[in-house]
């Protein structure tokens, strides 16, 4: 008989370690990639366009920070809402979250093969895509250790183009027009700005930020979460925006305006305008390293959402619910999310990107609402929530968000929908047509409190 204790998460990660994988997972550079899309959409107003989404996503992060207090186990929106609203519809928002995670990882890969593959048109697009897969797939089974290292060194070479890219921006623009030029409101607002445009470029802007609610799912692995994910949820957020900010500001400075030879990679033009065909080069490394760390962390996040939903017999126990007892990691997910990336080989960036603006805004939106419903219920039970943070921050959040969702395309909706129905048909199956409550692992406050001690000094991470 084995009396081995089954395999658990392990606690090792800190503030600076769990920041580091959200601003992996939003990939920095972004801002760069999209940068032509979102100029024509403003008008040449791009840092407008950030800044508007910035204070949007800051609504939701607050939520997201609340819920992370009060539910410090991994599973991120699909906990929260089960937990805090019911969990029928935590199971749908579980399930339309799938999307979100499981896609963007694959979208992650074909943008990098994608670029790969236009500088070196010789080799085979599949080579770059099961590479990518491969290398993320081997480092985030040996476990979030690897992973994070790997993520440490990619965000630092990540952060040098950025920083490369900026100051060159800036010493352009100095040099036509002297130190005053590198200071205008011209950025921000111009004569063909418009509050229309400015919100249609939000929206595009607003999936740059995609990444602050991935923190929430290393909770088991965090030391103290109860206090470190919400704090890593906001420096997320805060710090993915103030880059996004900063980088569109300089970029719009040198090119002013929304006129580019091609929209998708006005970037590219824009690099070879302040560095030369050397820095462009330069440019093109740092893009595809960005893709790589972000998938890195994309395809971890996936394999603990689905975990987390194994782990509760949402899905077939046997399968997502299990860990591997060396590397003490989801293996069989993570595998499984290298699997399904394998169908970017068929697809687009623009269809699968659908999917995640789909799944993404969904979350969004009930993570707000779980937090008012924790709110009414608190109030019930004789307590008394602050309003402003427990009811008007995530009313706002709320509002934004399901704006954001209803104002996706024709085909994200569509698809989005499809998927939810599909999700709709399993949840009557697993319910027996909606009878019963869909199955969950207990947790009692003990179990939640014991899991939150930390790890040994030994195993800990700076």
């Amino acid at each position: 008989m084995n009396n081995a204790s089954p395999a658990t998460l392990t606690r090792a990660l800190k503030l600076r370690s769990v920041v580091l994988f959200g601003l992996a997972y939003m990939a920095p550079l972004i801002v760069l990639g999209t940068y032509g899309v979102i100029a024509g959409a403003t008008d040449g107003s791009v840092p407008s366009a950030y800044v508007l989404a910035l204070a949007a996503m800051l609504f939701t992060a607050h939520s997201y920070g609340r819920m992370a207090k009060a539910h410090p186990v991994a599973g991120s929106a699909y906990t929260y809402v089960r937990r805090e609203i019911d969990s029928r519809v935590g199971f749908l928002v579980g399930w339309s979250t799938l999307l979100d995670y499981f896609f963007l990882p694959m979208v992650i890969w074909l943008i990098g093969g994608a670029y790969l593959q236009a500088e070196f048109p010789a080799v085979p697009f599949w080579v770059w895509i099961v590479g990518f897969i491969a290398i993320t797939t081997a480092l985030n089974v040996i476990g979030i250790k690897a992973a994070e290292r790997a993520t440490d060194l990619l965000m630092a070479f990540q952060v040098l183009v950025i920083g490369f890219f900026v100051v060159l921006s800036v010493a352009h623009v100095m040099h036509l027009g002297g130190a005053g030029s590198a200071f205008s409101i011209t950025p921000f607002a111009n004569h063909s700005t418009t509050w229309s445009g400015v919100s249609a470029g939000a929206a595009i802007a607003a999936y740059s930020f995609l990444g602050f609610d991935a923190v929430t799912t290393l909770t088991e692995e965090t030391l103290e979460p109860q206090r470190t994910i919400p704090r890593a949820i906001m420096l997320t957020a805060f710090i993915g925006g103030g880059i996004f900010v900063l980088v569109a500001y300089t970029t719009q400075l040198v090119h002013p305006g929304s006129s580019f030879a091609d929209p998708n990679s006005a970037a590219f033009e824009i690099a070879k305008t302040i560095g030369g065909n050397l820095f462009s080069s330069f440019f093109l490394a740092g893009l595809v390293v960005a893709q790589f760390a972000s998938g890195l962390a994309a395809q971890a996040s996936t394999s603990r959402l689905l975990y987390a939903m194994g782990r509760d017999s949402v899905l077939p126990r046997g399968v997502f619910g299990r860990l591997n007892e060396r590397f003490r990691t989801p293996a069989g997910n993570i595998l499984l999310t290298g699997a399904v990336g394998l169908i970017a080989l068929k697809l687009n960036v623009a269809t699968s990107t659908s999917f995640i603006n789909f799944g993404a805004f969904t979350a969004f939106t009930f993570v707000n609402l779980s937090v008012i419903a924790s709110y009414l219920r608190r109030r019930r039970a004789g307590e008394r929530p602050h309003p402003v943070s427990y009811l008007a921050v995530p009313a706002v959040g709320a509002v934004i968000d399901a704006w954001l969702l209803a104002n996706l395309d024709g085909a994200a909706l569509t698809l989005g929908l499809i998927w939810l129905g599909l999700g709709i048909i399993y949840l009557g199956y697993l319910t027996r047509g909606f009878r019963v409550a869909p199955p969950e692992m207990s947790f009692s406050e003990s179990d939640e409190g014991e899991s939150a001690q930390p790890a040994p000094q030994s195993e800990a991470v700076a």
